[in-house]
């Protein structure tokens, strides 16, 4: 009888033995990874020109609000971003262009591949990196022109990537209306996006839906984003619009969605 009690110990000890080197080497990995992204993304913003710029000659206002005292005119009247990205198309052909989320740290380059696998565990440097890196979907065309046009990014825990997309469900967020906003630099056009949808889901595929039958269709669609939403936001928004969406992991079996409408941008001298 002591002898199997001895037994069991010995083989419980293994196995817990075996559980804490897994467990740390897996820390170990996700650190390397972490600091491997945090030194590209200094690298990137040292040698990359962000700049911001008031409204222009060439800038164009999209599906404007007919009423002057909406909401639309307020965000309208915000700067939008202007960035070079030669350098980083030099780093990687795959880079489409930049963005901005307000009240985050989402300040990064993103890329498209041939698919939305590759970037979830590739680096921007084609490494690999289980952190991965924010990626345009890629059935979205290059230049934004969708209805419906998706980016993707692990919530990592360090914040990086879209970890810190999670501050949209704070109220110090949501009540800071200078938040609202998302801003896109791509090589053809700067671009501003009204947030008008902030919610969370079970991993479903209605809510990245690219391509849409009718004007019925996609306002079906647009009716069901806004019913999800956890605020209620000052926007107007209608089968004319074309939106920009946001995915993250929220727990293990959820989905944390942003959904911004196009308003304004500019079109870039070639």
């Amino acid at each position: 009888m002591k002898k199997n009690i001895d037994i069991f110990f010995k083989i419980l000890f293994i196995t817990c033995l075996f559980v804490f080197i897994y467990f740390l080497l897996n820390i170990v990995k996700w650190d390397k990874e972490n600091r491997k992204n945090k030194k590209l993304d200094n690298d990137i913003k040292t040698n990359t020109t962000v700049i911001e710029k008031n409204n222009f000659d060439n800038t164009v206002f999209v599906n404007p609000d007919h009423n002057k005292n909406s909401s639309y005119w307020y965000y309208a009247g915000m700067k939008i971003i202007d960035v070079d990205l030669n350098n980083l198309s030099q780093l990687n052909n795959d880079v489409n262009g930049w963005i901005q989320v307000p009240g985050t740290d989402i300040d990064y380059p993103f890329v498209r591949a041939k698919n939305n696998k590759y970037y979830l565990n590739h680096s921007i440097d084609k490494s690999y990196n289980d952190a991965g890196w924010i990626f345009l979907d890629y059935r979205n065309d290059y230049k934004l022109d969708n209805k419906n046009n998706i980016l993707y990014g692990h919530a990592r825990r360090d914040g990086t990537m879209f970890g810190s997309l999670k501050n949209v469900l704070k109220k110090t967020w949501f009540t800071n209306k200078d938040n609202h906003v998302i801003k896109i630099s791509t090589p053809y056009e700067n671009s501003l996006w009204q947030i008008f949808s902030i919610y969370y889901i079970e991993t479903e595929s209605y809510y990245i839906t690219v391509n849409f039958k009718d004007k019925s269709d996609y306002l079906k669609y647009i009716n069901t984003s806004l019913e999800r939403s956890i605020y209620k936001f000052d926007s107007n928004i209608n089968s004319e619009d074309t939106i920009l969406t946001l995915s993250t992991c929220h727990g293990e079996k959820k989905k944390l969605v942003v959904q911004a409408k196009l308003i304004k941008k500019e079109i870039k001298s070639s």
